[in-house]
């Protein structure tokens, strides 16, 4: 797929057209598009780059694409103030059309190919059977994701022109059906292989364990428990399986292992790569970073200790519930503070009889160690390092997460943030280390994966605890948790299961930790109706470390568990009927 994703990058962005157009989105002409061999590759390229729709960079400041969503999710939090979050979002936000028109594009490039290969493509019986399958995939995992956000969309199976777009809104079941139909029949296609093997020159294609996977969350959606762990059983009979190491997982040397079912492939071109870097790094990764995205407190704190055990504050910092947020800033100060910087931390609150000048540091390092490695594997903590580059330059470096802030330095400098007025939490997941790993922060080469085997693994014990089938449903989740290193459940007393309510509430946890920053989360807590008790809880909001808030959290009522339908999208199509609770 790599090697394809290069062409079609200067070929089918060079005249990017309205969402409403049925020609390719190329310099192909129309009527040309799939009438030989390679413009068939070509144009199943232009199918697949609908997937990069949404991506930014520093220079568009962009950030439509699903990983970027796992900001209204309980794991991370904006360094912005989010409408969506602070409560004064309306049906006319842009981020709502933004989502829905890529969406649709992406439907769009995918519907012209189901239509016109069987049509003009002189390509082969075997190759033209495996690209409708794909296309239909991708058409099926656009669907998916509209239907996740707008419970109910219009159903389009053929190109349409500017004037027709005048279906109106088919239900939810509906659209999952759709959904289900498009990957049966990509499951059904005997030329679609079960995997492609690491290094396969059409690796980065959809598989059938990849239909399985996308169809058994479809079922999820539905509540057909026992037909969502049927499928999934199917994704590890095609060859999936989980990589050893967990920290190790997302890097380029890994993006290929047998973990990654189906990814965004990227490559070390403008427009063609991934924006982690620049949208999630911190000024002291290559590139000189924005950190708009970054952990909450909420995810850190729900890291278990490596026995199992549920983290607690007060067994590290006795007494450290009893003070308010600001008082609690004083354990993260560094050591050997100057008087000015005793004075200023005073000011913010904290309580300074608890400093310890030669001493402090050690002490909060003592709440990170012994922890579930999935910690440190994704998160920068307090006086953890990082190995960066110095001042946007080519020499490397490795700096220190510490507070208050004071400089960069070639040797043993500082983690600078682009928040640094404020101690955040910061990502180390996804994040390029060093000073050679990317050319551009704009692009870097590292895959972006939208779905894995321990998301399958964990849905997959999800769907078989929902049916009663609880000692099956904890084998799977010690597969994810013996990858990686945390103790098993039912080991001990701490990871002792009590019953079928308690492993729902553990293989929620579990999946927050496994998943942050892969556009999962967000969607989990739509899906189980969680996310007003797991985000808009009292006192929530974008915090710093010690749990004070730079901006609250406030829900506006339930209606907007659902996007509402784009104003222009209504004004087009009046027989779009928007969503209860959005006013036009």
């Amino acid at each position: 797929m790599k090697k394809i994703l290069i062409f079609s990058v200067l070929v089918l962005t060079a005249c990017q057209k309205d969402l409403l157009d049925t020609e390719p989105y190329s310099s192909v002409p129309a009527e040309t598009m799939w009438t030989t061999d390679n413009l068939t590759d070509v144009g199943l390229t232009g199918v697949y780059s609908g997937l990069r729709l949404g991506i930014g960079n520093s220079s568009n400041g962009i950030y439509n694409e699903i990983y970027a969503l796992d900001r209204f999710s309980s794991t991370s939090q904006s360094r912005f103030d989010e409408p969506l979050l602070n409560g004064t979002i309306t049906a006319g936000d842009g981020l709502f059309s933004a989502y829905w028109k890529n969406f649709y594009e992406g439907i769009q490039r995918a519907n012209d190919a189901i239509l016109n290969i069987p049509l003009k493509s002189p390509s082969s019986n075997e190759k033209k059977g495996r690209y409708i399958a794909e296309s239909k995939f991708i058409r099926a995992y656009f669907y998916s994701r509209l239907n996740q956000l707008f419970r109910g969309v219009p159903i389009y199976l053929e190109p349409y022109g500017p004037t027709g777009a005048t279906k109106p809104r088919s239900t939810e079941e509906e659209v999952w059906n759709q959904v289900i139909a498009d990957l049966t029949d990509c499951i059904n296609e005997p030329n679609l292989p079960a995997r492609y093997p690491q290094g396969n020159a059409n690796y980065g294609h959809v598989t059938k364990g990849a239909a399985y996977a996308l169809r058994g969350k479809a079922y999820m959606y539905l509540k057909k428990w026992d037909l969502a762990a049927a499928d999934f059983s199917e994704v590890k009979k095609a060859g999936y399986a989980l990589f050893s190491n967990y920290g190790a997982l997302f890097t380029l040397a890994n993006e290929q292992c047998a973990e990654m079912i189906f990814s965004i492939q990227n490559i070390s071109q403008p427009n063609s790569g991934a924006s982690f870097q620049v949208f999630v790094g911190s000024r002291s990764a290559q590139g000189s970073n924005w950190n708009y995205f970054m952990p909450s407190p909420n995810l850190v704190d729900l890291y278990e200790n490596a026995d199992g055990s549920k983290f607690n504050w007060e067994d590290v910092l006795p007494g450290y519930s009893s003070l308010t947020p600001a008082q609690r800033e004083v354990y993260f100060l560094r050591d050997n503070l100057t008087e000015k910087e005793i004075a200023a931390a005073a000011g913010r609150g904290a309580k300074m009889s608890l400093y310890l000048p030669t001493g402090n540091e050690a002490r909060i390092k003592q709440a990170y160690a012994n922890r579930d490695p999935r910690l440190q594997a994704t998160v920068i903590t307090p006086y953890s390092s990082f190995d960066g580059s110095y001042s946007n330059t080519a020499i490397p470096t490795t700096s220190y997460l510490r507070w208050p802030y004071r400089g960069q330095a070639e040797v043993n400098g500082d983690v600078q943030s682009d928040t640094q007025n404020f101690f955040y939490y910061l990502y180390r997941k996804f994040v390029a280390t060093g000073t050679s790993e990317i050319i551009s922060r704009d692009y870097a080469p590292l895959d972006a994966p939208l779905i894995r085997y321990a998301d399958v693994l964990l849905m997959w014990a999800e769907a078989l605890n929902e049916q009663g089938q609880t000692s099956e449903a904890i084998n799977l989740v010690n597969e994810v948790r013996a990858r990686a290193g945390v103790a098993l459940l039912n080991s001990n007393a701490a990871t002792t299961v009590t019953g079928q309510d308690d492993l729902r509430v553990r293989i929620r946890n579990e999946r927050r930790v496994e998943l942050p920053l892969e556009g999962v989360s967000y969607f989990d807590e739509l899906r189980w109706g969680t996310w007003k008790d797991a985000v808009f809880f009292t006192g929530n909001g974008r915090k710093q470390i010690w749990g004070g808030n730079v901006a609250a959290y406030s829900f506006k009522a339930d209606y907007i568990y659902t996007w509402p339908i784009p104003l222009g999208d209504i004004i087009m199509n009046p027989d779009l009927e928007q969503n209860p609770g959005w006013i036009n």
